[in-house]
């Protein structure tokens, strides 16, 4: 269980040193690529990427802590606390690792790399699918074990999708899309471990609804 806890450290602190170095100059990498998409927020692609952006924004966590929080009322009042208590659990991750983008875009103080509202670093949108996934994947692994893959493989592609329409729009660089996804591992692990739901330990189908 402890391996957990330094893992997430460890994620936790790449985040932090990747926006410490993006708060000087821009990567080259973040240059050539912002080079290589410049203008196209302003034509089809821009467009298609609006259209992902905001199915897989903030609309998407949001979404999910209302089914989950619905979800365990339901399991309380059936009796099916083990359920009611991991999607609880969930829940908390859920909510501390959205706090990513809240807590440290300001801190970071990081420029879009065009004309655009608030801060840069982490990627706000990447951070909401990001964790969305995270939280999705531990309910899964605890009430749901055969449909974990399935979860991974969409909220994976998604996230790429996602960090993609953000780029081609112009309001992000690609290191802070990379920064998001480390700051929800680091933190989701962290606080994942705090909880108890790493490693994921499910209850014998003989148990879990006493």
């Amino acid at each position: 269980m402890t391996r957990w806890l330094p893992l997430g450290g460890a994620f936790f602190v790449l985040f932090l040193g990747l926006g410490v170095a993006v708060s000087r100059p821009p990567f080259a990498v973040d240059l050539a690529v912002a080079g290589l998409v410049q203008g196209w927020w302003r034509g089809t692609p821009g467009r298609v990427a609006q259209i992902v952006s905001d199915a897989f924004g903030p609309v998407v966590p949001a979404t999910f802590a209302i089914a989950l929080a619905v979800g365990i009322l339901v399991c309380w009042r059936r009796g099916l606390r083990f359920q009611a208590g991991v999607s609880l659990r969930v829940l908390a991750v859920l909510a501390t690792t959205r706090l990513v983008s809240v807590v440290f875009k300001p801190l970071f103080d990081r420029d879009r790399p065009r004309a655009y509202p608030e801060f840069s670093y982490p990627s706000g949108h990447v951070v909401s699918i990001s964790s969305t996934g995270l939280a999705a994947t531990l309910l899964c692994l605890w009430l749901a074990p055969r449909a974990t893959k399935w979860v991974v493989t969409f909220f994976s592609i998604a996230t790429v999708l996602c960090a993609a329409s953000r780029v081609v729009l112009g309001v992000h660089w690609v290191s802070d899309t990379v920064g998001a996804v480390l700051g929800v591992l680091g933190v989701g692990f962290l606080t994942g471990w705090a909880v108890r739901l790493l490693p994921p330990q499910p209850v014998p189908s003989r148990t879990t609804s006493a």
